[in-house]
């Protein structure tokens, strides 16, 4: 089999990976909202991922150029079948480890890593460092620190601005197995004073009860609670496209140069290997961003979304290689960063997780161009 069939299957291989990893980021507050369940939620982001991918053939080219290695190494290197195929291979095992296990890494990183590991590999040492921090790291870095400062200032500010207005939450009595069952969200605490309205009785499961929050009130006869729904489900769609945007030409920059493949072909394939990856193998990732780093409200949410597709496709349209991981799960940091429920633990884990990617996928790419080249 030759390198340039092995390279194909090898970013074939890195986009099932990132589906895997990265699908359900976008839909992780819709879920741990309970706004979705986890199906629905899926298929939500695999759409609007898929709409995003494809869209990146047009819109992204500038982060396609930018992950083949061009500006970091020769372009005799990006050139070399053999740096595309360990770029490809280094970063997709990677990422797929880290998914297996349910920790939320950033394909991105890994294939900064992954690029830097196989270009010292192939030059013993001589690759251009400026460009590593100055295309690379600084965004890397930056972005989240970004994102988790806009999240917690503007939920903030929207915080008190509902407060000034009077917009509170459902009263909420749960009932299971003939006795009263205390409510630990603080979103759905009792109030001290009923509402005037005749009170409502919903059924639900006692988990749904503790965690999700209902907001009082209408606007223009429609439920605000409807309302606040309705946005954050759009939101978590423009997460998913934007990540699509993102992620999708930079796992396909990897082999184009080597491979002279047609972009739009390459693109659209990766695309569809992403969608599927994300259907069949996030589940692991869904039970950590949507459960157990904090509970997530839906205004939460939604401003977390909003925050995350909003650097993402700015990002994106200039060529500056973020991480959707990294914003995404800065702004849920963001938000819940005065939640007594964060686990911050879990916390520490992801973000040593992020610091370890880089290392990992560096040495793999590097071995691999050693056994290949």
């Amino acid at each position: 089999m030759s390198v340039t069939i092995l390279t194909i299957l090898a970013v074939l291989f890195l986009a099932f990976a990132n589906g895997a990893n990265d699908n359900f980021k976008g839909v992780a507050t819709l879920y741990g909202s309970r706004t979705l369940g986890r199906r629905s939620a899926l298929i939500w982001a695999t759409i609007t991922t898929l709409a995003g991918s494809l869209t990146a053939a047009w819109l992204a080219t500038k982060l396609m150029k930018l992950f083949s290695g061009k500006g970091l190494v020769s372009d005799t290197l990006v050139a070399n079948p053999d740096f595309a195929l360990a770029v490809a291979a280094g970063a997709a095992t990677t990422v797929w480890i880290a998914a297996r296990r349910g920790i939320p890494i950033s394909t991105t990183h890994a294939l900064v890593g992954a690029l830097t590991g196989a270009g010292l590999a192939a030059t013993a040492g001589q690759i251009q460092w400026r460009g590593l921090v100055g295309d690379f790291l600084w965004p890397l870095v930056a972005s989240p620190f970004i994102a988790l400062a806009l999240a917690a200032v503007i939920y903030r500010l929207v915080s008190h601005a509902r407060r000034a207005m009077g917009v509170g939450y459902e009263s909420c009595i749960c009932l299971a197995n003939g006795r009263v069952v205390p409510v630990d969200s603080p979103a759905v605490q009792m109030q001290a004073v009923m509402p005037s309205a005749m009170p409502e009785i919903v059924v639900d499961d006692i988990e749904n009860c503790r965690r999700i929050d209902r907001y009082r009130g209408m606007i223009m006869g429609i439920s605000l609670q409807k309302i606040i729904e309705a946005l954050h489900i759009l939101s978590s769609g423009a997460v998913s496209f934007a990540r699509g945007l993102n992620d999708t030409p930079k796992v396909v920059g990897v082999a184009l140069v080597a491979a002279s493949l047609d972009a739009q072909w390459l693109t659209f394939a990766a695309a569809a290997v992403m969608a599927v990856g994300g259907l069949i193998a996030s589940h692991r990732i869904a039970d950590t961003m949507g459960d157990r780093i904090t509970e997530i409200e839906h205004g939460k949410g939604l401003i977390a979304n909003l925050v995350t597709s909003f650097l993402v496709i700015v990002a994106s349209k200039w060529g500056v290689p973020v991480s959707t991981t990294h914003v995404s799960t800065g702004a849920i940091f963001g938000i819940g960063s005065g939640n007594a429920a964060t686990d911050w633990g879990l916390v520490r884990n992801i973000v040593l997780a992020w610091f370890a990617t880089l290392p990992v996928a560096g040495a793999l790419a590097a071995l691999i161009f050693i056994i290949v080249g």
